[in-house]
C-alpha cells in the first residue's frame, strides 16, 4: 500500500549538507504481509547478545522521507560516505562524483585508463577502508583491460584530504574473471571490521563457474588488506554456486553476512553466507551450454546445497544490492533486510527470524517512484540510508529515512 510523505524532509549528510539537500516528498511506506519461508536444514550464522528480536513487526512499515544528495548521474554503480561527511560515488562508465563537506558536487580525478566497462561490467563496488580516517584508503572492484586478456580486479587508492584525486597504491585482486560484453560482472565489496575485504563476483555467463573451484567467478571471496586469502576461504573463497553476487551487507547486532543475487527468469535470492558454504546454482546440465533453465538453488545436483533465506519468485526483479534498517526509528521494523530492484523499481523490506535462515514478514516501498534502484548504503544516527538509481539519465543518489511519529 502506497503511504505518501507529507510535509518537507530536510535531512543532513553531515552540517554543512543540510541546506543543500534538496526534499521530494513522494517517498513511501508499505503494509507489511506476513509470511513464512521454509527454515533452513542448518544455521548458517551465529547471533550476538545484540540480536534483533524475533516475531513478526506488530504494525506496517514507517513512511518514508526522501531527499536528493547527488544528481545529474550516470548509472551510479556504488555509494560510499567518509567520516567528514563526504559522499563519493562512481558511474560505471568510469568517473568519480563527490558531493564534499561544504555540499558541493564536482567530479574527483582518478586514473582509470585501464577500465573495462562493456554491458554490465565497469566501475562498480567501491568501499573505504575501516581506518580510512588515517590510511585515506579506498577500495574499488572494476573491470581491467588487460594485455592478454581483461579481467575483474579489486584496486585500492588514497584520496588527499581536500578529496580532489584518488591515487592508485595498488591491486588486491586481478584474476576475476568477466566475459566478453561484461555479462555477470558483479562485483561488492563489503570491508569488515576486522580489515578484511569481502567479495562478490558474477559468473560470468559460463556454465561450469559457479562450481568450479579453480576460478573466483560465482562465488563470494574474502581476503584480507593486502588480498591473501582469509583464514576460513581456502584460495579466497568464502563460498561458491552463485549466479551474479551484487550485494553484500552485515546484519546489526550479529555476525551474520547476506548477500542478494539475481537470478534467471525466477528466483532472485537473500542468501545467509556460511563459511565453505555451497549455494546450488550449476548451470551445466548441458554440455558446454549456459542453461538457465535449472533453478537457483539445485539441492538434487548440488548435494548439500544451501537453500535461500528469501527467493523473489517468478518473474523475478532484479535485485542488486542489499542493507538493514538500524535505528530505533524503524519501530518494530528495525534489524530488517532492505533489498533494492531494478526490474522491479522498488524496495522490499524482510523481517528475518533471530537465526537468519528465514524471513517473517516482508513490505515494499518506493514502488515505481523512481525507476530502477541499486545501491544500498547505510547512513547516520537517524536510521537513514542512501539508494542509488540506475536510470541511465539523470540518476541520483538519494538519503532515505523513516519518518517518526
Amino acid at each position: 500500500m502506497k503511504k505518501p510523505v507529507t510535509g518537507a524532509a530536510v535531512i543532513a549528510i553531515g552540517v554543512a549538507l543540510v541546506a543543500a539537500c534538496s526534499t521530494d516528498t513522494t517517498g513511501q511506506g508499505g503494509s507489511a504481509e506476513s509470511t513464512e519461508s521454509p527454515a533452513a536444514s542448518s544455521s548458517p550464522g551465529s547471533s550476538s547478545e545484540a540480536a534483533p528480536s524475533p516475531g513478526a513487526p506488530d504494525g506496517p512499515l514507517p513512511n518514508l522521507s526522501v531527499t536528493t544528495v547527488l544528481d545529474g548521474l550516470d548509472k551510479p554503480w556504488d555509494v560510499v560516505v567518509a567520516p567528514d561527511g563526504t559522499v563519493l560515488t562512481g558511474e560505471r562508465s568510469g568517473r568519480f562524483v563527490i558531493r564534499d563537506s561544504a555540499g558541493v558536487q564536482r567530479e574527483l580525478s582518478a586514473d582509470l585508463g585501464d577500465l573495462y566497462a562493456a554491458g554490465e561490467t565497469g566501475l562498480m563496488g567501491i568501499a573505504l577502508a575501516t581506518d580510512f580516517e588515517s590510511s585515506r584508503t579506498v577500495f574499488t572492484c572494476q573491470g581491467r583491460q588487460g594485455s592478454g586478456e581483461n579481467s575483474i580486479a579489486v584496486v585500492s587508492w588514497t584520496v588527499d584530504p581536500g578529496w580532489t584525486a584518488l591515487t592508485r597504491t595498488g591491486t588486491l585482486v586481478d584474476d576475476i574473471p568477466v566475459a566478453d560484453g561484461g555479462r555477470h560482472g558483479g562485483c561488492r565489496i563489503l570491508a569488515h571490521p576486522d580489515g578484511t575485504l569481502y567479495i562478490g563476483t558474477g559468473d560470468t555467463a559460463s556454465p561450469g563457474v559457479p562450481q568450479d573451484r579453480n576460478s573466483l567467478g560465482g562465488k563470494v571471496l574474502h581476503v584480507n588488506a593486502d588480498g591473501t586469502a582469509a583464514a576460513d576461504a581456502p584460495d579466497r573463497i568464502f563460498t561458491l554456486g552463485h549466479r551474479n553476487v551484487q550485494g553484500l551487507a552485515i546484519r546489526p547486532g550479529t555476525d551474520q553476512i547476506f548477500e542478494v543475487e539475481q537470478g534467471t527468469s525466477r528466483d532472485d535470492e537473500l542468501n545467509l553466507l556460511v563459511p565453505g558454504g555451497n549455494y546450488g546454482y550449476r548451470p551445466d546440465r548441458r554440455p558446454s551450454v549456459y542453461d538457465e533453465s535449472v533453478p537457483m538453488t539445485d539441492p538434487d545436483r548440488v548435494p548439500g546445497a544451501l537453500p535461500a533465506v528469501w527467493s523473489s519468485g517468478d518473474p523475478t526483479i532484479a535485485t542488486p544490492d542489499v542493507t538493514f534498517t538500524d535505528g530505533e526509528q524503524w519501530g518494530s521494523w528495525n534489524g530488517a533486510a532492505v533489498i533494492s530492484s531494478q526490474q522491479g523499481e522498488k524496495l522490499v523490506f524482510l523481517a528475518l527470524s533471530v537465526d537468519g535462515t528465514e524471513y517473517v514478514a516482508e513490505a515494499e516501498a518506493l514502488d515505481g517512484t523512481y525507476g530502477r534502484l541499486r545501491s544500498l548504503t547505510p547512513f547516520g544516527s537517524d536510521g537513514g540510508f542512501l539508494l542509488t538509481t540506475d536510470n541511465g539519465s539523470d540518476d541520483q543518489v538519494l538519503l532515505v529515512t523513516p519518518e517518526v511519529g
